[in-house]
């Protein structure tokens, strides 16, 4: 069947579109790695990665927050290496990214409004910036496979507040294949390296 001439497609409503979209990274860093279980920090770190390496290779803007960099360090370097060189990485003492100025401002100035949030906690400032972006208007996923807290618990809390508060969470998978669209592309082939 054929859709008629005067008909549009409109767009899903959680569609991730490439070129609405942006990747916050939230607080990985160092001393609040250390407090994780290797097991479930090791996991978050691969699924981090490849929401890096997938934003790039789609040309999605990447913003980075580092929580008092002074007392929990700078971005562990499993993560920090696959940053761009013009990467937006600003310290923060807010709990929320939308809360500091700085941030807000580096977000706003993106003129996107799809938010695709990763990183650590996921009880405290994931969740605090979820819900201030929602807030503000963006619509934010949050793929529970790349963010954590130092306990698993906290973590089931802050995905649930998540929810709660307007987020949609997601996989990490979920949001590759999202901004993919099709498949057959250069991207697409990228993309299909990076989860095999």
């Amino acid at each position: 069947m054929s859709l008629p001439e005067q008909m549009s497609i409109s767009i899903a409503p959680l569609r991730l579109l490439v070129e609405n979209s942006v990747l916050l990274c939230v607080d990985i860093q160092q001393r609040l790695c250390s407090a994780i279980s290797p097991d479930v920090l090791q996991s978050m770190i691969g699924n981090v990665a490849k929401l890096l390496q997938g934003a790039q290779s789609l040309g999605i803007p990447i913003i980075v927050s580092e929580q008092y960099r002074k007392g929990l360090g700078a971005t562990i370097p499993e993560i920090a290496s696959l940053f761009p060189p013009d990467i937006v990485n600003l310290e923060k003492v807010e709990f929320s990214v939308w809360a500091n100025a700085e941030l807000a401002s580096s977000i706003a100035k993106t003129e996107r409004s799809h938010i695709v949030v990763i990183g650590m906690e996921a009880h405290i400032c994931v969740y605090q910036s979820v819900r201030d972006l929602v807030h503000a208007g963006y619509q934010v996923h949050v793929p529970h496979d790349a963010v954590c807290s130092r306990q698993t618990e906290n973590a089931r809390v802050g995905l649930a507040l998540t929810e709660r508060a307007g987020g949609v969470v997601t996989s990490t998978e979920t949001v590759l294949f999202d901004w993919l669209h099709r498949a057959g592309t250069p991207q697409f082939k990228v993309i299909s390296a990076l989860v095999r």
